[in-house]
């Protein structure tokens, strides 16, 4: 069984990345699924905050 609460502490830190610090992560990745990773990663997280500035008509 894996350690949930050691991923759940992974995920806050993720969260917390700036745009800055993802392309840092992408240039810097050794391999090009980390570079993937680290793509949609941030990727995923712009989408959440397109999403939040939708809900409050922020344009």
């Amino acid at each position: 069984m894996c350690d949930v609460q050691k991923y759940n502490d992974i995920y806050n830190d993720i969260k917390k990345l700036t745009k800055d610090d993802t392309t840092q992560l992408i240039l810097e990745a050794s391999t090009e699924e980390e570079k993937d990773f680290y793509a949609m990663v941030g990727d995923f997280f712009f989408q959440k905050k397109q999403e939040e500035c939708i809900a409050r008509n922020v344009f």
